[in-house]
């Protein structure tokens, strides 16, 4: 039988975003829009 071995996962438990980080994530996403005219779309940020 073969034998199975487990690796350690190579993201620390601990990694956290900062507040800043999720604060512009949360930004940019608001601010974009997407259009679709035919067969292209168009990406807009409005800030």
């Amino acid at each position: 039988m073969a034998k199975t071995y487990s690796k350690k996962s190579l993201v620390s438990q601990t990694m956290k975003p900062s507040k800043e980080t999720i604060s512009f994530l949360l930004g940019y996403s608001k601010a974009l829009s997407i259009i679709k005219i035919h067969d292209k779309s168009f990406e807009i940020i409005s800030n």
